[in-house]
């Protein structure tokens, strides 16, 4: 199984995939569009997060960053000077150094982070999105700002206009991913309940990307990331008021469009999904517990069976 995630609240749901599979059988398809460099290292939030939750050493309130960790390095870079509005932990800072010399020397994203997953003992495959680097740019009423910016030194206040992707362009799959695309052991593909226009959206950005998935030949499932018209955590629901689209089912099935063939909603929203005649399954998509993970992540497979089983999937896509 292959679940495209980004943030802590797709990180939560590949936790749940992967405690319901077998040991390798989920792949993770992560958006690197939020990569920066700071302070000289490459910086890849989304991928550490992914990996942290995996190998089960994620701070477990904030959903990033490592439990347990030091700041030593932060406390030294104040003193003398540097920027602190982004902190980086002295075991988090490990993996920065490591992966930007080993990026230094030439070598691919996608076999980097394999081998980290590999040392954290993390069985699940965690791949980038593309080895080539990709920036999400977000034009604000506080003007063009790269996403860390925008998430994390103005903590998502300023207004979104727009969004774009630089370097999408560029970029292509991995031969990792259109390997495992190709796979006849592929069941479902699973877009988590994260931001679309800023952690799914970078994804399909990538030139191929929506061919490849689509040509896979096998159910695509999305996971809502509202509630009621909420996002549980970060910043979906104003962005896409603040882009002109309702925080609704509705705006998040037509931007999606014919990518996805069925979705698991929450209660909340059950019944403005039955109004639109998509297929889709219910339960309470807020992700607290491992339970609730395991519970969310059991509901997308037997979705995605009772699609296989039935050999639903729509005639309609067409590549693009």
């Amino acid at each position: 199984m292959l679940t495209n995630t980004a943030s802590s609240p797709g990180a939560k749901l590949a936790l749940g995939l992967a405690r319901s599979l077998a040991p390798g059988e989920l792949a993770v398809l992560v958006n690197t569009g939020d990569d920066f460099t700071h302070l000289g290292l490459r910086i890849c939030p989304d991928l550490d997060t992914v990996l942290y939750t995996l190998a089960g050493v994620v701070h477990p309130d904030q959903g990033w960053g490592r439990a347990d960790e030091t700041f030593g390095f932060m406390t030294e870079a104040r003193r003398q000077g540097a920027p602190d509005w982004f902190a980086l932990g002295d075991r988090d800072l490990v993996v920065h150094v490591e992966r930007t010399r080993r990026l230094a020397e030439g070598e691919r994203l996608s076999v980097i982070t394999a081998e980290f997953a590999l040392r954290f003992g993390v069985a699940s495959r965690v791949l980038p999105m593309s080895d080539t680097p990709v920036a999400t740019l977000l034009d604000t009423d506080a003007g063009r700002l790269e996403f860390q910016h925008y998430f994390v030194r103005l903590r998502c206040e300023p207004a979104v206009r727009a969004v774009h992707f630089d370097g999408a362009s560029q970029a292509r799959p991995t031969a990792e991913l259109e390997t495992l695309l190709r796979s006849p052991s592929l069941e479902a593909i699973v877009l988590c309940p994260s931001n679309p226009y800023l952690s799914i959206d970078p994804v399909l950005a990538v030139p191929g990307m929506r061919a490849a998935l689509r040509a896979a030949r096998v159910p695509v499932i999305a996971v809502s990331p509202l509630i009621g018209g909420k996002a549980v955590k970060g910043p979906t629901a104003k962005i896409m008021r603040e882009l002109g689209v309702s925080a609704t089912i509705d705006a998040v099935a037509a931007h999606y469009g014919t990518l996805v063939d069925a979705y698991v909603v929450d209660h909340a929203d059950a019944a403005a999904a039955a109004a639109l005649g998509i297929e889709f399954a219910v339960t309470n998509t807020l992700m607290r517990t491992l339970d609730d993970r395991v519970r969310v992540a059991a509901t997308v497979r037997e979705l995605a069976q009772s699609i296989r089983a039935r050999q639903v999937l729509r005639t309609d896509r067409r590549v693009s």
